[in-house]
C-alpha cells in the first residue's frame, strides 16, 4: 500500500496558506473596488486608472454625466441610508440570536455532558471498545465551544458580506456612465471579495479549531471530530435565522413596494415617490446577501464536518494519517486556488462590450471553476491519499482506492454544474420556459401563476436525477464519506459561486439607486441587464445550495445512524414510518410559517404605503418626501418577531422527537424532511425566479414577443407583477430556508446522537417498555 506522498508537515503549512492567500485576494478586490470615489472631486479627473476592464484609458461606451456633482453626491446619500438601515437591522437581529447561541449552548452542554453523569473519567470508544477515549464531558465542553465559533464565523460571514455590497452599490452605479463593461467588474470584483473572503475564514477557523482541540484530545482523534461537528450547528443554526429574518424583512418590503408602486400607482421601481424603496433595496442586502452568506458557510462547515466525522473512524483516524485525515481541507484549499485564477477571466483576461456578454460571463465562471477544479481534485487525491485504505461503511470497513475517491468528489462538484444549468434554463428569460410564463401574461394573473407553478414542479425533475446519480455512485465507492466529499465537490469552488450570487443583489441595488439618483434611462437600462443577469445567477447559486444541502444533510444522516448505534433504518417499523411521515410534513409547516409571515409582514407595509400616499400632498409630484423611516421600521420589527417561530419548530424539532421518541423515530424524521424539503426548495425557488425574469422580461421589450406583451403598466405587465410578487417569498424566503431546514436537523441530531443514544425514547421506555 503507498502511503500519501504529501508530507504531514507540509499539509498543516499549505491550508492555511491558502486560506491567508484566499484573504489577500479579497482585499485586493476590494481595494479596486475602493478605487471608484463616492467624491465629485474624483469623477472630474476622468479615467486615468491602468489596466483592461473598467481601469483602461479606452471607455467601452460613451460617458455620461460624468461631471454631474450632484449625481454623485445624491448616489453616496442613498448608499448610506441603505447601509444604515441595514446594518440596523442586523445589529437587533444579531441581539435576538445572540442570546439564542447562549441559550443553546448551555443546551448542548448539559444534554451531553449528562451522558455519562458529568463524569471527568476516560471511557471505552465508542466505535474501538479496546482503547480508551475522553470523557463525555470533555465532548460537551468542546462542542459547546464549537458551537460558539461556527455561529460567531457565520454571524461574521454574513455581516462582512453585508458591508461590502452597501459598500460597492453606488460605486456599481457610478461605473455603469463610463459602460456596462466597467460597471459588471465593480459589482463582480466586490462579489468575489465577499466569496474569497468567506470560503478563506470559513477553512481557516476550522483549521485553527481542529489544531486547538488537537492540544487536549491527542491521539483521540474520535473524540476530537466529533466535537468539531459543533461547528457545523453553530454556522447553520446562525444561517437559518439569517435567511428566515432577512427573507422576511426584504420580501415585506418588495411586496409592498410593488403592489402599491407599480400595480396601484403605476410608477416604475425603485422609484424616490414609494415610500418603501429604501427598506426594498435594504432588504437585498440583509436577505439575499448576509442570509446566503451564512447559509453557504453552514453547508459548508457542515460538509466538512461530515466527512471528517465518517474519517475519524475509518482508517485515516485509527492509524492518525494527518494529510488523509484533512482531505477535505485540501480539497477546499485548492478550490480557493482555482476560484483566484477563474475570477481573474472576468475581471482581467475578458473585455464586456455589451449587455449581451453578461450572462455568458457569468456561465463562464462556473464552467472554467469546474474544468479547473476537476484537475485539481485529482492532484489533491493522488498526492495527499494512500492509494488504498478503508472507509467506516455502518460497523464495517469497506477498502477503497484513492480514485474511487476522486470520483466521488468530482461527481459532487459535476452534479453542482449540471443542477446550475438546469436552473438557469427553467429561470433565464433567453429560454422558452420562462418565455411561455411571460406569453401566459396575456390573459391575466391566473394563467401566469398556473404555468409558473408547472415550471416550478417541472424544473425539479433533472436536479433530483443529477443527486440521485450522484448519491449512488458516491456511496458505492466509499460509503457515507463518499456522499460527504461530493458534497464538498458541489462546494469546493463556493468562491466563485458566491461571488456570482453576491453580484445579484449588488447590481439590483446599483439600479434603484440609479433611479433614486435621477440619472438617464441609458445607465437604468444598463443597471437592469446587470440585474436580469444577476436574478438567474442567484437562482443557480440556490440550486448549488440546495443540491449541496440534500448531499450534507444524507452525509450527516448516516454519521448520525452510526453515531446512534442504530443497525438499520426499516421502514416498516412504526417508530420509524410515523417519523418518516411526519418529517416530510414539516417542509411544509415550516413553509407555511414563512409565507404567512411575509404576507403579515407585507399587509403592514401595503397599509403604511398607501397611508402615505393619501396623507402626505405633493409625494406623486415628487414635491415633498416619503417617510422611509417608518417602512424600514415595520420591516425591522415585522422581521424580527416572525422569524422566531420557524426558527424554534427547526432547532426543537430534533431535541423533542430525539428525547421523547428516540433514535429510530428521529431517523424516519430526517429521511422524511430530507426527502420532500429538497422537492419543494427547488420547485420554489425556481418558480419565484421564472416569475420574476418573465416581468423583466416584459419590461425590457427585447423580442417582438415581449414588445407585444408591453410596454410597463399594460394588463400583460400587471399580470406578470402579481406573479413576481406571489414568487418573492417562495425564492426569497421559504425555497432558501428549507435547504438550512434539512441539513440544521441532521447536524443537531449528530450533534445530540450520544444523549439521545442513552436517554433517548422517554415515552416509548415508559409506556411500551422500550419497545
Amino acid at each position: 500500500m503507498r502511503v500519501a506522498i504529501l508530507s504531514d508537515l507540509l499539509t498543516e503549512v499549505l491550508i492555511p496558506v491558502a486560506s491567508v492567500v484566499g484573504i489577500f485576494f479579497s482585499l485586493l478586490q476590494w481595494y479596486f473596488v475602493s478605487k471608484v470615489k463616492l467624491s465629485p472631486e474624483r469623477q472630474t479627473r476622468g479615467a486615468h486608472d491602468h489596466g483592461k476592464n473598467g481601469y483602461s484609458d479606452r471607455l467601452i461606451e460613451e460617458e455620461e454625466g460624468i461631471n454631474d456633482h450632484n449625481v454623485v453626491v445624491k448616489c453616496a446619500e442613498i448608499q448610506n441610508a441603505i447601509s444604515e438601515g441595514a446594518t440596523s437591522f442586523l445589529l437587533t437581529e444579531y441581539k435576538y440570536v445572540g442570546i439564542f447561541m447562549v441559550v443553546f449552548a448551555i443546551l448542548i452542554f448539559l444534554f451531553l455532558g449528562s451522558v455519562e453523569g458529568f463524569s471527568t473519567k476516560s471511557q471505552p470508544c465508542t466505535y474501538s471498545k479496546d482503547r480508551t477515549c475522553k470523557p463525555a464531558l470533555a465532548n460537551a465542553i468542546f462542542s459547546t465551544l464549537s458551537f460558539l465559533l461556527g455561529a460567531v464565523t457565520s454571524i461574521v460571514s454574513g455581516f462582512l458580506g453585508m458591508k461590502i455590497a452597501t459598500y460597492a452599490n453606488a460605486r456599481t452605479t457610478l461605473e455603469a456612465r463610463k459602460g456596462v463593461g466597467k460597471a459588471f467588474i465593480a459589482a463582480f470584483r466586490s462579489g468575489a471579495v465577499m466569496g474569497f473572503l468567506l470560503a478563506a475564514n470559513g477553512l481557516l477557523v476550522l483549521y485553527i479549531a481542529i489544531n486547538i482541540f488537537k492540544l487536549y484530545y491527542g491521539d483521540d482523534w474520535e473524540g476530537l471530530f466529533e466535537a468539531i461537528t459543533g461547528y457545523g450547528l453553530g454556522g447553520s443554526s446562525m444561517a437559518l435565522f439569517g435567511r428566515v429574518g432577512g427573507g422576511i424583512y426584504t420580501k415585506a418590503a418588495d411586496v409592498g413596494a410593488d403592489l402599491v408602486g407599480k400595480v396601484e400607482r403605476n410608477i416604475p421601481e425603485d422609484d424616490p415617490r414609494n415610500p418603501a424603496v429604501i427598506a426594498d433595496n435594504v432588504g437585498d442586502n440583509v436577505g439575499d446577501i448576509a442570509g446566503m452568506g451564512s447559509d453557504l458557510f453552514g453547508s459548508y462547515a457542515e460538509s466538512s464536518c461530515a466527512a471528517l466525522v465518517v474519517a475519524s473512524i475509518s482508517s485515516f483516524g485509527t492509524n492518525h494519517e494527518l494529510t488523509a485525515m484533512l482531505y477535505p481541507l485540501l480539497i477546499s484549499s485548492m478550490g480557493i486556488i482555482v476560484c483566484l485564477v477563474t475570477t481573474l477571466f472576468a475581471t482581467d483576461f475578458f473585455e464586456i462590450k455589451t449587455v449581451k456578454e453578461i450572462e455568458p460571463a457569468l456561465k463562464r465562471q462556473l464552467i472554467i471553476s469546474t474544468a479547473l477544479m476537476t484537475v485539481g481534485i485529482a492532484i489533491v487525491s493522488f498526492i495527499a491519499l494512500p492509494s488504498t485504505f478503508t472507509i467506516f461503511n455502518f460497523g464495517a470497513q469497506k477498502a477503497v482506492k484513492n480514485w474511487e475517491l476522486f470520483f466521488c468528489v468530482a461527481i459532487g462538484l459535476w452534479a453542482g454544474l449540471v443542477i446550475g444549468f438546469v436552473t438557469e434554463y427553467y429561470t433565464s428569460n433567453a429560454y422558452s420556459p420562462v418565455q411561455d410564463v411571460a406569453d401566459s401574461c396575456k390573459t391575466g394573473a391566473a394563467t401566469n401563476v398556473i404555468f409558473g407553478l408547472a415550471l416550478g414542479y417541472k424544473s425539479v425533475i433533472i436536479p433530483i436525477f443529477a443527486i440521485a446519480v450522484s448519491i449512488f455512485v458516491s456511496f458505492s465507492f466509499a460509503a457515507m464519506y463518499g456522499i460527504a466529499v461530493a458534497a464538498l465537490g458541489m462546494l469546493s469552488t463556493i468562491a466563485t459561486g458566491l461571488a456570482i450570487d453576491a453580484y445579484g443583489p449588488i447590481s439590483d441595488n446599483a439600479g434603484g439607486i440609479a433611479e433614486m439618483a435621477g440619472m438617464s434611462h441609458s445607465i437604468r437600462e444598463r443597471t437592469d441587464a446587470l440585474d436580469a443577469a444577476g436574478n438567474t445567477t442567484a437562482a443557480i447559486g440556490k440550486g448549488f445550495a440546495i443540491g449541496s444541502a440534500a448531499l450534507v444533510s444524507l452525509a450527516l444522516f448516516g454519521a448520525f445512524v452510526s453515531r446512534a448505534a442504530i443497525s438499520t433504518v426499516d421502514v416498516l417499523t412504526p417508530k420509524v414510518f410515523i417519523g418518516l411521515i411526519i418529517g416530510a410534513m414539516l417542509p411544509y409547516w415550516f413553509s407555511a410559517m414563512t409565507m404567512k409571515s411575509v404576507g403579515s409582514a407585507a399587509l403592514k407595509m401595503v397599509q403604511e404605503v398607501r397611508r402615505q400616499f393619501n396623507s402626505i400632498p405633493g409625494i406623486m409630484e415628487g414635491s415633498a418626501k416619503p417617510d422611509y423611516a417608518t417602512c424600514v421600521k415595520i420591516s425591522t420589527d415585522a422581521s424580527i418577531k416572525e422569524m422566531i417561530p420557524p426558527g424554534a419548530l427547526v432547532m426543537l424539532t430534533p431535541l423533542v422527537v430525539g428525547t421523547f421518541f428516540g433514535v429510530e423515530t428521529l431517523s424516519g424524521v430526517l429521511a422524511g424532511s430530507l426527502v420532500s424539503g429538497v422537492q419543494i426548495a427547488i420547485s420554489a425557488s425556481n418558480t419565484g425566479g421564472a416569475w420574476d425574469n418573465a416581468k423583466k422580461y416584459i419590461e425590457a421589450g427585447a423580442s417582438d414577443q415581449a414588445r407585444g406583451l408591453g410596454p410597463k403598466g399594460s394588463d400583460a405587465h400587471k399580470a406578470a407583477v402579481i406573479g413576481d410578487t406571489i414568487g418573492d417569498p417562495l425564492k426569497d424566503t421559504s425555497g432558501p430556508s428549507l435547504n438550512i431546514l434539512i441539513k440544521l436537523m441532521a447536524v443537531e441530531s449528530l450533534v445530540f446522537a450520544p444523549f439521545f443514544a442513552t436517554h433517548g425514547g422517554l415515552l416509548f421506555k415508559i409506556f411500551w417498555n422500550g419497545k
